[in-house]
């Protein structure tokens, strides 16, 4: 199904209700849906045929996000770009993409300016504003441009490229229709959802929409973050279902205005994107509430693994402390398999590479035939993530392949040292990595983020690390940095972190 089946279904239970909503100001699904064809329409007019790549450059906003549906509509493929990236980063997307056509706020004018001149294939270019609006008006009269895409394909999403040239994830209807149905049947539904939308939406928190959508549900955006307003505005609109990484989390628990908020109305408080320390998860199920995990890539998206807030306590209703450093259970349409390098299962409990079937998986990388033959050796696709699934079924996330640590023959795996780190009060957020070492092949370096106004002692934090998990896996070297560097989305960027260690040793 299209992209556009979300949006109708919502609008078919009532066209009146409304659908996008940023500042108080609504649209409603009616007019989200009129939008979406005009769209439509203006699209065909310009040149753009089912297939084409259409790419949307926007912070969060309400008619950005509804041309989603208009590019969809026309058989056209969605490619979200973040406005966060570098201009260098975006113009290679597009690029990779081969976008015909982009849709941008003017906010985003000189990025666009810098970058169009290197992009011969984009013959169409539309500022959200008046230049939009007179571009849906010259296409007023035209007739109805409705059609599917010819492969499926509905959204071309970038990977991160800070470890090389970004690849194009291609997500079909069907990947899609997956995630959505797997949200709806794995997690709690009562009444008219009312979802809150701060991450970006180019990202997990624009999928979120979709099922959303199908229940008729309204969606308040926020244009950029901001901590207070994001509690604000879960006591205002009565919030029933949020997401946001951990990092987000960590502040929402860091922020004053919490224990005075009325959070009653939230159903489910979805975390992901990046593990999330035990400690501070235990204390956001006490303080926040309805807590759920999903696991996924944008490969896979979203839903590899679910934990519903239910599954975050026992039956007598304490927290299950045990599994709050799983990634919960498979997802009830997704087969996980723990694979060796060979792709021969191993053993339950023990550690090998997460690989997943399915119809949540992609359809392969854009014009990339030898990393899709690559991500899906064996007939499974691999994550790149290590791990394991224990005897209850819950999978367990170590870590990246590509971040183990190899010390003095051992295996250490970042994650674990990480969550010893996170137990510690002063700890804000951390990241491991391993570095060259002559002694040991590689040392295990943490590079921690104190709580705001703390300060924290080495070699006592040393000390309270080994006393958890020994001292081979303890870090051997700890360095306390104000802030972290960080990905668009929160997540800690290593290749950075590594980057800049590597400078001060050889400084």
């Amino acid at each position: 199904m299209s992209l556009t089946f979300y949006l109708d279904k919502g609008a078919s239970l009532d066209p009146g209700a409304p659908c996008l909503t940023l500042d108080g100001d609504s649209l409603s699904y009616g007019e989200v849906v009129a939008l979406s064809h005009a769209v439509a329409r203006a699209l065909r007019r310009s040149g753009v045929r089912p297939g084409d790549k259409v790419g949307i450059l926007s912070a969060n906003d309400p008619t950005a996000f509804s041309c989603v549906f208009g590019i969809a509509r026309s058989g056209a493929v969605w490619c979200p770009i973040n406005p966060r990236n570098a201009a260098a980063e975006n113009g290679e997307l597009l690029d990779l993409f081969d976008c015909v056509a982009l849709i941008h706020q003017p906010a985003f004018d000189g990025l666009v300016d810098e970058i169009a001149p290197t992009l011969p294939k984009l013959t169409t270019r539309v500022r959200l504003g008046a230049e939009f609006d007179a571009w849906l008006a010259a296409a007023a009269d035209d007739p109805a441009a409705e059609a599917d895409q010819p492969d499926g394909v509905v959204a071309l999403v970038g990977t991160g490229g800070t470890t090389g040239r970004p690849k194009g994830v291609m997500l079909t209807d069907r990947n899609l229709e997956a995630m959505s149905a797997i949200t709806l049947m794995s997690y709690p539904f009562e009444g008219r959802p009312v979802y809150l939308a701060q991450a970006p939406l180019t990202h997990a928190a624009g999928v979120l929409c979709f099922p959303i959508m199908a229940r008729g549900g309204e969606v308040v955006i926020m244009a950029k973050p901001d901590v207070g307003r994001f509690l604000e505005l879960i006591e205002r609109h009565r919030v029933t279902h949020t997401f946001l990484p951990p990092t987000l989390i960590y502040m929402i628990l860091g922020h004053p205005a919490l224990d005075g908020t009325d959070l009653t109305s939230l159903q489910c408080f979805w975390y992901g994107a990046a593990p999330m320390s035990a400690a501070r998860l235990a204390e956001a199920l006490d303080r926040i509430g309805p807590m759920a995990q999903l696991f996924g890539q944008s490969e896979a998206p979203m839903m590899i693994s679910t934990m519903s807030p239910a599954e975050h306590r026992l039956a007598d209703g304490s927290i299950a402390q045990a599994r709050l450093s799983s990634a919960g259970r498979p997802s009830p349409l997704v087969t996980v398999a723990i694979l060796d390098p060979e792709g021969r299962p191993v053993p339950r409990g023990e550690r090998g590479e997460i690989c997943v079937r399915g119809s949540l998986v992609m359809a392969g990388y854009y014009r990339n035939p030898e990393a899709t033959a690559e991500a899906s050796a064996h007939g499974w696709h691999h994550t790149g993530d290590i791990g394991f699934l224990d005897a209850d079924g819950f999978l367990y996330i170590v870590d990246r392949a590509k971040d183990m640590v190899i010390t003095g023959g051992f295996n250490v795996y970042s994650a674990e040292v990480e969550q010893a780190l996170m137990v510690h009060p002063g700890v804000r957020d951390c990241a491991v990595i391993g570095l060259p070492d002559e002694k040991w092949g590689e040392r295990v370096v943490a590079v921690v983020q104190p709580q705001p106004g703390t300060d924290i002692d080495v070699a006592e934090l040393t000390a309270f690390v080994k006393d958890r998990i020994g001292s081979v896996k303890a870090p051997k070297q700890i360095e306390i940095w104000a802030d972290l560097p960080r990905s668009t989305i929160g997540k800690v960027l290593k290749t950075e972190i590594r980057s800049e260690l590597a400078k001060e040793a050889t400084a």
